[in-house]
């Protein structure tokens, strides 16, 4: 018994009709030039003249996404940019490290340029009462902790970062910094976030103003500055 090779019909447009109904089995046949050119400038007119309603879809889109930027451009130029700048922020943190200060003890510095009005790094730590501030600096005291890490946030609220801060809390005082601390509201909780002033070179040290209150026991301050006020409060 011999099998014989069905015979491959061609279709007006160029394309052979499988006798099978299958081209896998068939087996490998050579396309004509002048077949496959027949099939290319079909498929070619085809794709050139899109059916109505792809056109009016593709025109929908397009609308759309025209508006969709439109919206985010006003949004951004209206959003506040500190939110903007927090956000960048917590996916691309600064690169800084603590070490030894001239100013005193410990300090932080920066490891690569940052640029002036740039948030340099958020000041973390335990939201807390002011009552809970007043017991919590008795027992530092007690337990011998030299200094305490808390920040006011406004009249009720204070961040304790002085057992579970970040760098922040290292951040050293100066009658003439580079950096200034700034309140932001981000999802309606106050944070505390140190901002560069000035351009602020690799190993600089980081600092701010701390801006103590007024008060008859003097603190003396270190920083060394021209115009160093002399005490911290």
């Amino acid at each position: 018994t011999s099998f014989s090779t069905p015979k491959k019909k061609k279709r007006d447009d160029g394309m052979r009709e499988h006798v099978t109904g299958c081209a896998r089995s068939e087996g490998y046949y050579k396309i004509d030039k002048k077949d496959k050119l027949k099939y290319l400038n079909n498929s070619r007119a085809f794709a050139e003249e899109p059916p109505a309603d792809t056109q009016v879809r593709t025109a929908l889109l397009s609308a759309t996404r025209s508006e969709q930027r439109r919206l985010l451009s006003s949004f951004t130029g209206s959003c506040d940019s500190d939110l903007l700048k927090f956000n960048q922020l917590k996916f691309r943190k600064k690169k800084l490290k603590f070490c030894k200060s001239h100013i005193h003890d410990w300090g932080l510095f920066a490891m690569e340029p940052i640029a002036a009005d740039e948030m340099v790094i958020e000041y973390v730590g335990q939201n807390i009462r002011q009552v809970i501030a007043d017991m919590r600096e008795k027992r530092y005291e007690d337990e011998g902790i030299g200094s305490s890490y808390m920040f006011r946030v406004d009249h009720d609220t204070i961040i304790d970062a002085t057992k579970c801060g970040n760098f922040a809390r290292f951040i050293n005082h100066s009658c003439n910094p580079n950096c200034y601390a700034k309140v932001i509201t981000v999802e309606s909780q106050k944070k505390i976030v140190i901002y560069s002033k000035q351009h602020i070179n690799v190993n600089e040290e980081i600092t701010y103003d701390y801006k103590f209150p007024i008060e008859d026991v003097k603190i003396p301050c270190l920083c060394g500055s021209e115009n160093c006020r002399g005490t911290l409060n």
